[in-house]
């Protein structure tokens, strides 16, 4: 049996308790309800639950599992953490829709469909929704199209909707948001669209904003000093902070004793990839922790990277913890970072609680590169320079990119993404998912192209680190890169829990990092999870239905329960494996792929978002390839070797041809997504009145007045 399916023909109404209309004190850890992302308002994604501990983990059971039929098809994720309240749990989907299911049986009490437009091409990294808010009897949810919306908690009927920014022009709403003392806060996507980033609160009852926090400065205002004037004679530049990234991510985290609420914010803009000299200075505050006061006004904020050129910047969620430093116990803040370091800042006033040394880095002035960079004192979590691979020069983190083709580690989708952290204040370690992508990098702005890293081999870890010391404790590899996904979840029961992208539910021991028990799901396993507990019985619980980056991993629609009881009426087995998603290994081609065939045949290459699977197809000389967008995000196709072609970049069903008149092998990629590549082997005589390469394209150029796309997903 696989699962309930939620559908019109089954749909049906579960009891639903009163909702409270009250706040809970959340600066403790989560107990039996989940009622937030970070299951309290430090996102320590930590439980009091002890019932599940490492004697007893190996009997959990599935008690239940669902199909949302939501969320359905390649350009989906299922990133969501559910929320547990009084019984019930919320929950969206990738295209927004929102659920209210028993936490008991799983059964279906409402769905609220998003009704969102399809068509919507401004979303960077694939449709995904991280979760929803809930309070004053309301659900809270975030929508790619950039609006707000509350649901009424008992029926899901919407009460109000709020615009935070269209996403026509780039602003689309991926992070869940925060409920907290009547106000919801939200952060917004779109700086790989040139949109500016802010962190915007509304009044919980009207859906009214209250204000907005833009992480670009206004001309004048603190921070403004690091970017280009408005008055540079460069347009470019004198617009560049209106279009300077800096997005908000993930879910903000609060201190009511010090009245703070605290968030990161993400690359610069116009774009990453070494554009630098568009934006000349630090850039704040992109790439930055920032504290604000309840009100929206500036505290304090802490750098991670200046000027950053890597997309270095760190999605995951910050993480507010007390710890014993030189004898006194402090209020901290940390959040793991693509760099591969984890910072430990005081969060009362940005400062480090452990060493970040400013370091002279590699300097390059095409890209205008900071002299400077924080290297946090304490172990990185994933390696932070690649290991060699053929004629490659490798580089280092923060090493100077220009026009010659670099391997270098981390890549942009290295280190810690989005993936949460879990602090857990029994053994005082941080718990952290990365990513090891060594990633070919080439400056955007040199006019030059990046070839993949074909052979490049990627990995992952699962780390351990004492908050004390920021040094590893223990860590394991994964075959996977998990710097995006499950992230962690610890309990008092001494355990962790994670997802994988094959599709395995694992429990670790927390304090030894050893494998305990794991349940195949039947599908990408990257949400992150959360437990409860109703009537004396502790659940854990989990998405499962694939990221569409990244990993690529299995898409699916199922939200999972376990306890140790498992379902009283009837066992549930574990689903079949899903096909696994690559490992090992980057990129590499080993012939025709089954069920392809020649382009000669089809006479077209259909560019699918976010995979191009690797093609390598034979034709003869002279063979017009026609190329077509059958996805949503924009995309290209560059040649990385012979003829240095590009046919621009195509939106939506655009199309685009190249004619090959000589003989070779032609290697191509997208240039905001290097890791979608194909290959054509031209076979035959050459034609030698005609060019090489002739490029008949429809689509927009590389550079045009569409924003290209950053190849970092979030």
């Amino acid at each position: 049996m696989h699962g309930t399916r939620l559908g019109f023909a089954t749909l049906f109404l579960a009891a639903i308790p009163a909702v409270a209309l009250a706040q809970v004190d959340l600066r403790k850890p989560a107990g039996k309800e989940w009622l937030t992302i970070g299951g309290d308002w430090h996102n320590t994604r930590y439980s009091t639950l002890s019932q599940i501990d490492p004697n007893n983990a190996k009997n959990l059971k599935a008690a239940w599992v669902v199909h949302l039929g939501s969320g359905l098809g390649q350009k989906y994720s299922m990133e969501g953490t559910p929320i547990v309240k009084d019984g019930i749990m919320y929950f969206a989907s990738g295209n927004d829709d929102a659920f209210a299911l028993d936490a008991r049986t799983g059964a279906l009490i409402w769905q609220h469909l998003s009704h969102i437009d399809q068509s919507i091409n401004t979303v960077c990294c694939g449709w995904d929704n991280r979760g929803v808010a809930v309070g004053e009897g309301k659900v809270f949810v975030g929508q790619l199209d950039g609006n707000m919306v509350a649901l009424d908690a008992k029926t899901g009927k919407e009460i109000w909707k709020t615009s935070i920014g269209k996403w026509q022009d780039g602003y689309t709403i991926t992070s869940a948001p925060l409920y907290y003392n009547g106000t919801v806060y939200t952060g917004i996507a779109g700086g790989d669209r040139s949109a500016r980033g802010k962190l915007t609160a509304l009044d919980a009852k009207t859906g009214k904003e209250l204000w907005h926090f833009w992480t670009v400065p206004d001309p004048g205002a603190k921070g403004s000093e690091t970017w280009p004037s408005p008055n540079d004679p460069n347009p470019v530049r004198a617009k560049a902070y209106l279009h300077g990234g800096a997005n908000v991510w993930q879910t903000p985290a609060v201190d009511p004793e010090l009245g703070l609420i605290y968030f990161s914010t993400g690359n610069p803009g116009p774009t990453a990839g070494g554009v630098g000299a568009n934006r000349p200075g630090d850039n704040l505050f992109s790439s930055s922790i920032v504290a604000l006061h309840m009100d929206g006004t500036y505290a304090w904020h802490f750098q991670q990277v200046h000027h950053d050129l890597w997309d270095f910047d760190c999605p995951s969620p910050v993480i507010l913890f007390d710890q014993m430093y030189d004898g006194k116990l402090r209020k901290g803040i940390a959040e793991a970072c693509k760099t591969g370091w984890i910072y430990i800042l005081d969060r009362t006033n940005g400062k480090p609680l452990i060493g970040i040394n400013e370091k002279p880095v590699e300097q390059n002035p095409h890209v205008d590169s900071a002299p400077t960079q924080p290297y946090p004192v304490g172990d990185a979590v994933m390696p932070q320079c690649p290991q060699p691979l053929g004629s490659w020069v490798t580089k280092c983190i923060f090493g100077a990119i220009w026009d010659v083709p670099l391997l270098m580690s981390p890549g942009g989708n290295g280190g810690v993404n989005w993936a949460p952290m879990s602090y857990d204040p029994q053994t005082g370690y941080f718990y952290a998912t990365a990513a090891d992508r060594p990633t070919s990098r080439i400056a955007q702005g040199s006019g030059k192209i990046a070839p993949p890293a074909i052979g490049a081999k990627y990995s992952g870890t699962l780390t351990a680190v004492d908050s004390r010391t920021n040094r590893i404790v223990w860590q394991n590899k994964t075959p996977y890169s998990i710097g995006q996904g499950s992230g962690a979840l610890t309990t008092a029961g001494g355990l962790l829990f994670h997802g994988e992208p094959d599709g395995n539910f694992q429990a670790y021991d927390a304090k030894t990092g050893r494998l305990l028990w794991q349940w195949q799901t039947g599908a990408g396993a990257d949400a992150p999870a959360i437990t409860y507990e109703i009537d004396g019985e502790q659940y854990v619980a989990i998405a499962a239905g694939g990221l569409s980056i990244q990993t690529a991993s299995a898409n699916g629609d199922m939200i999972w329960a376990f306890s140790l009881r498992g379902n009283p009426q009837h066992q549930i087995a574990q689903f079949d494996a899903p096909p696994p998603p690559p490992s090992g290994v980057s990129f590499n081609f080993t012939g025709l792929l089954k069920g392809e065939v020649p382009i000669a045949k089809t006479n077209a290459v259909k560019m699918i978002d976010y995979a191009f699977r690797p093609s390598r197809i034979t034709v003869p000389t002279g063979t017009k390839v026609t190329f077509t967008n059958t996805g949503q995000q924009p995309h290209n196709a560059a040649g990385a070797d012979l003829g240095g072609w590009d046919i621009g970049v195509l939106m939506a069903g655009q199309s685009a041809s190249v004619t090959f008149n000589k003989p070779g092998t032609y290697l191509y990629s997208c240039t905001p997504h290097p890791f979608m590549i194909g290959q054509i082997v031209v076979t035959g005589p050459e034609i030698a009145s005609a060019p090489a390469v002739v490029v008949e394209s429809s689509g927009l150029k590389t550079g045009g007045p569409i924003a290209m796309p950053s190849p970092q997903p979030q």
